[in-house]
């Protein structure tokens, strides 16, 4: 593994192979300090980057980006520029790694350019290696509009990651630790997905097209006995899972572990943490690469939330933490007093920016296909609430409820004085794990669990970031308030803390998030309880949304609307294409079929008469006539619900608001295609198996 892992990445011992040590010193600097490129320096890294590129293979470039529409784009341009004398010539020069350009007229902006306004600018994020995938040399960048506005993911990404650093680096010099030069947010991505043998994939329209069943009766045995759960690993997956990890590995994404998940057919690959914008690519990587290989073992890879109603739908687990330059994990407990101090500063930011911008966290994860696994099953509910574990918990409460001079006791084992806001040892497994929390505290970092396992995780890591920079900001000014009226610091920071647990006290629970008592419960605290997708959209131009991006230098309000807008249009797209395909699966193969089979039926009844005597065949012709009698009640109520869904469907098309759009489709069309698909569902048990058009659940989910 050593000669492969990172094979096809210009990762840093690469580069000082290729540059002389003075330059790759010079690169590095500029890189880790944020400055621009000189065209000096960017020509010879450009060079010594293409030639490392052909050596391996490669013939093509593209700038790499993540446009809204939450996928990889690019753009792929041959090195070869032209041919002298029949001999090619290869040219990549800095400006030509630097910066890109490209129609982006077809990429989704929001309305923050008009369709004719075709430019779109890709720049090289340098903090990301650039890698080899086939034959092309992919390099990590950011897009943007003709007028600078954010295009893509990466850019309010990077953004976010500088508020973070700046915040969080100027509360830890007020600490004293100066020497401190920079703050990262790190994250390692749990990925989760469902393989299904292509052949069964391949008869499935709807799996094809929308990546999710639209109908299927549930099997006899699905995930009750919890037997595929890190189970024994079949032969034919893990071929498939060892040709992965090979290939992630030559890739330089880190993947760690891989097993069965809880639902049959479902399983996990992880990756070890990185600092966040280096993570997020590697998981684009991890979901385009897991595709690929898929299909190399005849496999179809399913990364849809929810591919499945009844079993286990898919998340991506983000674990999520600070980490200096100097590598300290900020959010670990520690065993001294400062190390302590410096813990329950953070812990207690990170809870309160939580608690104030729930609704944004909420929206970071909400979509048409998460919402429809959020709550079921394995997945956290979508009310967001922050675990702590009991411990933690406890030693929060006694805080909140101390005086700055007074000791407290924990566990009988020892009493200390808050005066420099110290709290007692903790151990790494401080906590339980509580699966149905959907922001928890795991002992060192915390695990946002209700991230969507199709999605791009960067507008969850946006939000995150953006609030916990926002908070870590109003700490330090409300401490340097305090201090200047003559407050001791330490006093100062001791106040800010208490009062930050006792007003984040709301968000903390550490039960049952699935019971019915809670949502009660939550709607009494005042937690965002919005079940509405398109309404939970609008979190992202409140009043206090719009002054924290624009105070952090995230987003202006100008961007913050063009997300709304995609995000809206996005969700209804994204339900029309499932409601044309199941309104073409169910008149075109489901109703000619049960047809079919009714005429089979009423052929046999037609026979028994003259067959049998007439009590028997009273008796038998009763039997074939309520099958008979329920096979034409459905296909009816399909017809029927066909017709409505198309109409509810064109009635909402004609709305020019892309919010009231999408309301539309959450209130009228989605309720028509759940009708449709009970129906159908009924007929798939009464239907005869050989005639019925495609692939049951029971072949989806067991067959591999």
């Amino acid at each position: 593994m050593n000669s492969e892992y990172a094979k096809y990445v210009f990762a840093e011992d690469v580069m000082k192979q290729r540059l002389d040590i003075e330059l790759f010193n010079r690169f590095k600097a500029i890189r880790d300090e944020g400055k621009a490129l000189s065209e000096s320096v960017a020509d010879r890294v450009a060079e010594a980057m293409r030639l490392w590129a052909m050596e391996n293979g490669a013939t093509h470039y593209t700038h790499w980006f993540i446009p809204l529409t939450g996928l990889s784009a690019g753009k792929h341009e041959a090195f070869l520029s032209g041919v002298k004398n029949d001999h090619p010539i290869y040219t990549f020069s800095g400006n030509m790694l630097i910066k890109g350009e490209g129609d982006a007229s077809s990429l989704p902006s929001g309305g923050l350019r008009a369709t004719f306004e075709a430019r779109g600018y890709t720049a090289w994020d340098p903090t990301s290696p650039a890698f080899i995938l086939g034959t092309t040399l992919y390099i990590p960048t950011a897009f943007y509009s003709y007028h600078g506005e954010a295009l893509d993911q990466k850019t309010p990404l990077l953004r976010s990651m500088q508020a973070v650093n700046a915040a969080a680096t100027r509360l830890l010099h007020l600490l004293g630790e100066t020497d401190v030069k920079s703050v990262k947010a790190t994250v390692g991505a749990e990925q989760e997905y469902f393989l299904i043998d292509r052949d069964y994939y391949s008869r499935r329209l709807d799996l094809m097209v929308t990546g999710r069943t639209l109908f299927g009766a549930k099997p006899p045995k699905g995930q009750e006995l919890g037997d595929h759960y890190y189970s024994r690993i079949r032969t034919r997956v893990m071929a498939f899972m060892e040709d992965l990890d090979r290939t992630l590995w030559s890739l330089g994404v880190p993947s760690k572990t891989r097993h069965n998940e809880t639902a049959p057919a479902q399983y996990e690959v992880a990756s070890i943490f990185s600092t966040v914008n280096i993570a997020l690519d590697h998981n684009q990587l991890v979901m385009q690469v897991i595709r690929s290989v898929a299909r190399r073992h005849n496999f179809g890879c399913l990364l849809h939330e929810k591919p499945f109603d009844g079993v286990n739908g898919s998340g991506k687990h983000n674990n999520w933490s600070l980490a200096t330059d100097g590598g300290e994990n900020l959010l670990s407990p520690g065993d001294n007093p400062a190390e302590n101090t410096r813990f329950l500063l953070f812990l207690a930011a990170v809870i309160r920016a939580v608690d104030r911008y729930g609704d944004l966290i909420r929206l970071s994860a909400s979509s048409h296909s998460n919402d429809l696994r959020l709550g079921g099953h394995e997945a956290p509910p979508a009310i967001i609430s922050v675990f702590l574990g009991s411990q933690i918990s406890a030693v929060l409460d006694k805080v909140a409820s101390s005086k700055t001079d007074e000791a407290i006791a924990i566990d009988k084992k020892a009493g200390l004085k808050l005066g420099v806001g110290q709290i007692p040892e903790l151990f790494i497994d401080n906590t339980d794990r509580n699966r149905t929390s959907p922001f928890a505290f795991t002992g060192n970092r915390f695990e946002f669990r209700a991230v969507g396992s199709s999605e791009n995780c960067g507008a969850a890591m946006i939000a995150l970031n953006a609030a916990v920079a926002h908070q870590l900001g109003e700490f330090l000014a409300e401490v340097e308030t305090l201090t200047a009226k003559g407050e001791a610091k330490e006093k100062a920071i001791f106040e800010v803390v208490k009062r930050y647990i006792k007003e984040s006290a709301p968000i903390r629970f550490d039960g049952n998030g699935y019971s019915d008592e809670w949502k009660a419960e939550a709607k009494k605290r005042g937690l965002d309880c919005e079940t509405s997708v398109p309404v939970i959209f609008d979190s992202y131009l409140s009043e206090s949304s719009v002054k924290m991006f624009e105070d952090t230098g995230i987003f202006n309000k100008k961007e913050l609307h063009s997300r709304c807008e995609v995000k809206w249009e996005t969700y209804v797209k994204k339900i029309q294409i499932e409601s044309r395909v199941l309104g073409d699966l169910a008149m075109n193969h489901i109703i000619p079929v049960a047809t079919e089979y009714q005429s089979k039926l009423l052929d046999n009844v037609s026979k028994m008469a003259a067959l049998f005597p007439e009590d028997l065949d009273k008796k038998l012709s009763a039997q074939n006539r309520l099958i008979i009698e329920r096979i034409a009640g459905h296909t009816s109520e399909i017809t029927l619900g066909v017709e409505k869904m198309t109409n509810e469907r064109k009635v909402a098309n004609k709305i020019e608001s892309e919010r009231e759009k999408a309301l539309a489709y959450h209130n009228n069309v989605v309720p028509s295609m759940d009708a449709i698909r009970y129906h159908i569902d009924k007929l798939e048990l009464i239907v005869d198996n050989e005639m019925w058009p495609l692939p049951k659940y029971r072949e989806l989910l067991f067959v591999r």
